[in-house]
């Protein structure tokens, strides 16, 4: 085994903050006023730090170029839709740009950027592996910037604590986890994304035992989400981890929590880590015998370590009884006394753990939702109200009142004032004329149709408007009925194709799908289908899971994911973001092998067909996607 790459900082003898965050994307020079503001003397990241240079550009494929591109903090809201036009020449735009629009990276390298405090991060899932391969042969190195891995720790001493960070990179793909595209030894990726592998896992593992120390505090730092992943659950718990901090799926709120507050019991855990385990054996079943032919003594020791891991399970509680004065016989302590951290993006929070005295306090900063759109959507309701309740009481003098769902605004009738009561003998919420009932002033769902006419959706996401803007408009029908709000527009698709198999290739967030519609071509029978469909979600968050978790084919087709009218209904934040299944997030066509992981390559392109039930493999494999949370 190769030595473990580890050393100590001092960072104060009396107390310490260290600010956590996530998802920075390049925009590298804030990282100076972020720790500035929190009166930081450590940041830890959690992924997609930005590891872009100019010569980047060429290896990543078109799909995770257009996605940095479409949410780069460097490039300007409005020089976007330029850039990403069909007919752009993408590339040729970003390189002959006078400033490297993806990422401060070269800056930074080139000493122009520096940073005041110690940075602690892993890679994140979009990411150059070549650049991470540069900082692990000592190619480049920069001061200040610490890349936690699966052989690299780090131990801060601060407040009395001493804090071993110990760190572990890249999507979470489990038909990826065969496969180090163009990685060597045990990093992996290719095409601008990064994945982890079961050789990562084992190495990781190997690099804990070794620097154990029952005197330190042990904190895990993932990119994705232990909390969603029942591998890494594992993973937390074999290296004896006592915080763990991971990115999010881009929520507007952190989280924080530990399994015993969000779990029912003991096997509610137990549940997580077993379903955890199932998701890797399906795919490990498929290609066991290819890889065991192929690793050499040094990779099947750290295979090993990590088949290890998986099948140690804790057994289940007996039924014993409540026992609330001590701990039950078989309970995992740590589903208790381990706290994890989820994180939001950069640019709408933080976390900040401030070391003193031996304790470890936290201060959880997010920009979270804006709802003052709920205020102004009662406006149109109000409005229409007043006119329902008038009419009959006052003809209108200048123009005929508009009939129930003609016109996009009522008015009252004149002479009459909005709130004046009905006439005696009616109610304000009797059933106008045609069977058309007013909206009562109650708030109203975004989205619900208000006088005949779907009102627009107002955003969480953006700042308050009049109610004679934009969340206050009424929808123009002449431009069509309105699209449900939480919806993927997904082509090209293979025809004939059905909703199971647009459903399998969702797998995972499958069971948060509520509709599917596919066209159907009317002018031509011979082809009934017109290659593309909508799959509706029931709210945002599940839409952006499904976006960002979902498998490669239909059919042999790669179809596209995005949001349907993103600039309609999403907010900023969204398109195409992947933490497992996309090629954007470490689920794209990879390259050429990995000098060190051989012909585990093609193992990874079997394992992905044991994972779509797709292709070879597809004997004695049941889905993987279908299965996932």
């Amino acid at each position: 085994m190769s030595g473990v790459n580890t050393s100590t900082a001092v960072l104060d003898s009396g107390s310490g903050r260290i600010l956590c965050i996530a998802d920075v994307r390049g925009h590298l020079s804030t990282l100076n006023q972020l720790a500035r503001d929190a009166r930081a003397v450590a940041i830890i990241h959690t992924g997609d730090f930005g590891f872009f240079e100019p010569s980047s550009v060429e290896r990543i494929s078109d799909r995770t170029l257009r996605h940095l591109v479409s949410y780069s903090p460097l490039i300007p809201q409005d020089d976007r839709p330029n850039l990403l036009a069909p007919e752009a020449p993408l590339r040729n735009l970003i390189t002959s740009n006078s400033t490297f629009p993806l990422s401060e990276f070269p800056q930074l390298l080139a000493g122009q950027i520096t940073f005041e405090v110690p940075v602690y991060t892993v890679w994140g899932a979009c990411e150059d592996v070549t650049i991470l391969e540069n900082f692990r042969t000592g190619t480049y190195n920069i001061n200040n910037l610490h890349i936690l891995d699966e052989a690299t720790t780090r131990r801060i001493d601060v407040g009395g604590v001493s804090l071993r960070l110990l760190g572990l990179g890249g999507a979470l793909v489990p038909h990826k986890l065969f496969d180090n595209g163009e990685g060597r030894a045990t990093i992996a990726g290719g095409q601008g994304t990064m994945w982890t592998t079961v050789l990562q896992i084992g190495e990781l593992l190997d690099t804990s035992r070794r620097v154990y120390d029952a005197t330190e505090t042990r904190l895990l730092v993932t990119h994705a989400s232990p909390g969603r992943e029942g591998i890494l659950a594992q993973l937390a718990l074999a290296t004896r981890a006592d915080l763990t901090v991971s990115a999010g799926l881009h929520f507007r709120h952190a989280t924080s929590y530990n399994e015993f507050s969000v779990q029912e019991d003991m096997d509610g855990f137990r549940n997580k880590l077993v379903k955890g385990k199932e998701s890797f054996d399906r795919v490990w079943d498929n290609v066991k015998a290819q890889v065991e032919a192929v690793v050499d003594d040094r990779q099947r020791i750290l295979l090993e370590s990590t088949l290890g891991m998986i099948e140690r399970i804790p057994p289940p509680v007996p039924a014993t009884g409540p026992n609330p004065t001590g701990p039950i016989p078989g309970e995992e302590p740590a589903w208790k006394n381990c706290w994890n951290w989820n994180l939001c993006d950069a640019s709408y929070g933080s976390l900040i753990l401030e070391v003193k005295d031996g304790r470890i306090s936290a201060e959880v900063k997010s920009q979270g939702f804006n709802y003052a759109y709920r205020k102004n959507s009662t406006q149109p309701a109000q409005t229409q109200n007043a006119g329902q309740a008038t009419a009959g009481t006052k003809p209108p003098t200048t123009a005929p009142s508009p009939a129930p769902g003609a016109g996009s605004k009522l008015k009252s009738a004149p002479g009459t004032k909005p709130g004046t009561p009905a006439p005696a003998g009616t109610k304000p919420t009797t059933p106008a004329p045609g069977g058309t009932k007013p909206t009562t002033p109650a708030v109203s769902k975004p989205g619900t149709p208000v006088n005949g006419k779907r009102g627009k959706r107002g955003s969480i996401d953006e700042s308050a408007l009049s109610p004679a803007g934009e969340e206050g408009a009424l929808h123009d029908e002449s431009r069509g009925p309105r699209r449900h709000p939480w919806t993927l527009y997904i082509r090209p698709l293979p025809i004939p194709v059905s909703e199971d198999e647009i459903r399998t290739f969702f797998g995972e967030s499958a069971s948060l799908i509520t509709n599917i519609k596919i066209p159907l071509d009317h002018k031509n029978p011979g082809q009934p289908q017109r290659g593309f469909a909508y799959v509706e979600f029931a709210d945002e968050d599940s839409m952006k899971i499904g976006q960002e978790k979902h498998g490669e084919t239909i059919q042999s087709t790669r179809p596209n994911v995005e949001i349907s009218n993103p600039t309609e209904y999403s907010s900023t934040r969204g398109s195409f973001r992947g933490r497992g299944g996309g090629p954007g997030r470490g689920g794209g066509p990879q390259g050429k092998d990995g000098s060190r992981f051989g012909g585990l390559n093609r193992m990874g392109q079997q394992a992905l067909a044991a994972a779509t039930g797709k292709g070879a493999g597809k004997q004695g494999a049941t889905s993987a996607a279908a299965k996932k949370d």
